[in-house]
């Protein structure tokens, strides 16, 4: 790779041992990439989680941590200050709550030395698969390195921003050095469009979005689909449930939606001089389609309710708190229900958690039951109104899981059954 000056200082060591770690490995990533040179970054959005290393006789040591996970060092360096601006995904339990969720001592202990080590060294943290809701919205044209797969294509295709989806090693190594291989959809040819999908049924819930993306994911895989035929404006939760989705039947990380989305404008300006390598029609058989396939429960009873993957947005926490009031939920059944902890605070101001709680349910922070795998004893059956939930669920926790609209979802709660259906 073709290095400029400080690049090349810091690979030689001068700025510390650290950073000659982080350079190192950037190096490798992106010569395995066939990336030329690095691109300057001040936005880094990762997770340093206390899962995976709570049983580890070293845990104890942040640095030690840091140095073997993040920068791939068996050689133990003293961690400095990042260079870059940075924030942290999800983490692994609800700080505040841990004891509810039934989270061990030594796990939650191993979590606050680690949010200690973040403190120190500059890492912001904000806990939360929606970054862009609580403090970091990049601007079009800026470059990042992020990682969580909903936050990357929202990143890229609603703000205009522009990162691939990053690895907890190479965002760590950037964070420290302010650098990330230039490549993929940092460069303007490998942002225009692939797949044309016309939409033939309207999306107008977040439900209809997270079908249209679920369907249009598996479709195209690694590809920029590119939305016509959109004729109502999404807001801001609608958009995130689409990327959401997007990214977990398939592994699209930039999409366009003609007339609405930055790169988009027109049809001829989402593709440019690509020509579509195949065109998709998403109408009411293949909306169908998606929601059978996000079903996995046969059995109409309940166990456990789930809401907030991603995590809710102010406004889904006063819809569902609409939904809840006056209500009670299921003896037999728990509603939890995740969002990050700068919305936890405006729901408190607003008296929506406290609608929550009467009602029976939990709201919590800081991360979600895949990530954390964290639910309640004796679960056998879930229903979620996400479909990344839906689709991890089976996979990751393996019980079966029911999808369905948010509604859908707050009846099963209060009822303890499904009686959803695709409307």
């Amino acid at each position: 790779m073709q290095l400029t000056r400080d690049e090349q200082e810091m690979l030689e060591g001068k700025e510390g041992p650290a950073r000659r770690k982080a350079m190192e490995l950037l190096v490798k990533y992106g010569e395995a990439l066939g990336a030329e040179k690095f691109v300057d970054t001040n936005n880094v959005y990762f997770g340093i989680s206390a899962f995976p290393y709570a049983n580890q006789f070293w845990a104890r040591d942040a640095d030690a941590i840091y140095s073997e996970f993040y920068l791939d060092s068996q050689e133990k360096v003293a961690i400095p200050q990042v260079k870059a601006f940075t924030t942290t995904t999800a983490g692994s339990m609800d700080v505040e709550n841990w004891q509810i969720l039934g989270v061990d001592k030594a796990r939650y202990e191993i979590n606050a030395m680690l949010e200690k080590l973040c403190s120190r060294i500059g890492i912001n943290l904000t806990t939360t698969c929606i970054p862009y809701q609580v403090g970091n919205v990049p601007v079009k044209g800026e470059h990042c390195a992020w990682m969580e797969s909903s936050a990357v294509p929202y990143c890229n295709a609603v703000l205009g921003g522009r990162t691939n989806l990053e690895g907890m090693e190479s965002c760590a190594a950037a964070a420290l050095t302010g650098k990330i291989p230039l490549w993929g959809l940092h460069i303007d040819e490998n942002r225009l469009g692939t797949h044309l999908v016309n939409v033939d049924v309207a999306p107008k819930s977040g439900m209809d979005w997270d079908l249209l993306g679920y369907y249009t994911g598996e479709a195209v895989q690694l590809g920029v689909p590119v939305f016509n035929g959109v004729q109502e404006m999404p807001n801001l939760s609608k958009l995130v449930r689409l990327g959401a989705a997007l990214n977990s039947s398939g592994s699209a990380l930039m999409y366009h939606i003609v007339g609405i989305t930055f790169e988009a404008p027109n049809l001829d300006e989402a593709f440019g001089k690509n020509k579509p390598v195949a065109t998709i029609n998403f109408g009411a058989a293949e909306r169908r389609e998606a929601y059978n396939n996000l079903t996995s429960a046969t059995d109409s009873h309940v166990d456990f309710v789930v809401l907030g993957c991603t995590h809710y947005s102010i406004e889904q926490l006063w819809k569902v708190s609409r939904l809840l009031e006056g209500k009670h939920i299921h003896g037999n059944t728990k509603l939890w229900i995740w969002t990050a902890r700068q919305i936890k605070t405006l729901a408190d101001r607003n008296g929506f958690t406290e609608i929550i709680t009467n009602a029976g349910g939990h709201l919590f922070t800081d991360t979600c039951p895949c990530l954390g795998k964290l639910y309640p004893e004796g679960t056998k059956v879930v229903a979620t109104d996400a479909a990344k939930q839906a689709h991890y669920i089976p996979a990751i926790l393996g019980f079966e899981t029911w999808y369905g609209a948010t509604e859908d979802c707050i009846l099963a709660a209060i009822s303890g059954q499904w009686r959803g259906e695709l409307k």
